[in-house]
């Protein structure tokens, strides 16, 4: 929405030096047999044998996550970018991501609750009709068009802090996807718009989407000519990079049944 350069982090790698595991090994076949030798393993072969063991408790309890008979409920709440300005409803956020998370196997209703030009102080006067009961969790997209007409941060923060509580206060979880200020809006401006959704995530522990246009903003070819609202193309690559996120935050829901 912006012209902002974002870069996804790079992935994390886990090395595991095993430097003089080999003559250890050795010593301890001299000393006491090949029996010993298997009990006296080396205090970082245990580390990796543990590490492993965790990795498949992990993998075993993330795929129960989502051993479910009910779909999950979701309501993408947000403005135009999540309403799909000018795109069809079949190319509109919640419709994209949805269907990824389908082609994964994990059985979701994803509804648009997207109103174009709307307010982090609009989305707060219609939150109890556009969040219906039975919903499991919130994608809230909000913010953009605050920081567009220059709207006090704080009253941003204010607004959607209350929207996070009223939520919550219904049993529904939460993925805050976060915006940047124009920079056009200078760096005090922007300092304090940005901070928001890193500071309401810590404060009420929700998962976080730091960027919601990441990779697309001020990208002419995923953009449409007003460079404020994505091609079907720049959905894609939305809904693409925040999949992994909502995937994480699918697993910290309670498994329907």
């Amino acid at each position: 929405m912006f012209p902002l350069s974002s870069r996804p982090m790079p992935p994390l790698r886990l090395s595991f030096r095993a430097e003089g595991t080999r003559t250890a090994m050795r010593r301890a076949v001299t000393r006491y047999g090949r029996l010993a030798s298997r009990i006296q393993l080396s205090p970082r072969i245990w580390a990796a044998m543990l590490l492993v063991f965790a990795s498949l408790s992990s993998f075993s309890m993330n795929s129960s996550a989502f051993a479910q008979t009910k779909p999950f409920k979701l309501v993408a709440f947000g403005d135009s970018l999540t309403a799909g300005y000018n795109l069809p409803g079949s190319a509109a956020f919640p419709a994209v991501l949805e269907k990824m998370l389908r082609d994964k196997g994990i059985s979701v209703e994803i509804a648009n609750a997207g109103v174009s030009g709307d307010t982090s102080q609009g989305g707060l006067e219609r939150l109890d009709w556009s969040v219906p009961d039975g919903t499991d969790g919130v994608i809230l997209e909000l913010g953009a068009n605050d920081a567009l007409r220059g709207v006090d941060p704080a009253l941003t923060e204010r607004s959607l802090d209350a929207i996070v509580t009223g939520l919550k206060a219904r049993g529904i979880s939460v993925l805050l996807a976060g915006m940047y200020a124009p920079r056009s809006n200078g760096p005090d401006y922007v300092a304090r718009f940005d901070a928001i959704y890193p500071k309401l995530a810590e404060k009420h522990g929700l998962v976080l989407y730091p960027f919601f246009l990441d990779g697309i903003a001020g990208d002419r070819l995923l953009n449409q000519p007003d460079m404020l609202h994505p091609k079907v193309e720049g959905v894609r690559v939305i809904a693409q990079r925040i999949l992994p996120t909502v995937e994480r935050f699918l697993f910290s829901l309670r498994p329907r049944s």
